[in-house]
């Protein structure tokens, strides 16, 4: 599962692509624990524009990113969120802890 993560200012934006499924979910989540530890952002976009399919699996990296983002006074929102893995967000009611653009 590539991600790309940018940083501008106090914020870090990572761009999510392919699927994430319970086969790619372990390494992103290494990955995501990785980037906001080395830069401690105040405020992390997860860009999902490049999603191509989510299970339950992805619902687990956002909200572990969230607790990482909030043991570190940070916020988190998603963006670009295909209309597959907003379905999947959705039904689990995850819009009520993480703000959709």
């Amino acid at each position: 599962m590539p991600i790309t993560v940018a940083s501008k200012d106090s914020g870090l934006t990572i761009t999510l692509s392919g699927e994430i499924d319970h086969h790619a979910a372990r390494d992103m989540m290494a990955q995501l624990d990785q980037a906001i530890a080395e830069r401690v952002p105040a405020r992390l976009t997860l860009d999902l524009s490049g999603v191509t399919f989510m299970d339950s699996s992805g619902i687990a990296v956002l909200l572990r990113a969230l607790r990482q983002m909030e043991r570190h006074g940070g916020s988190l929102r998603a963006a670009h969120i295909p209309a597959q893995a907003r379905r999947v967000l959705d039904a689990a009611g995850v819009g009520r802890l993480i703000p959709f653009d």
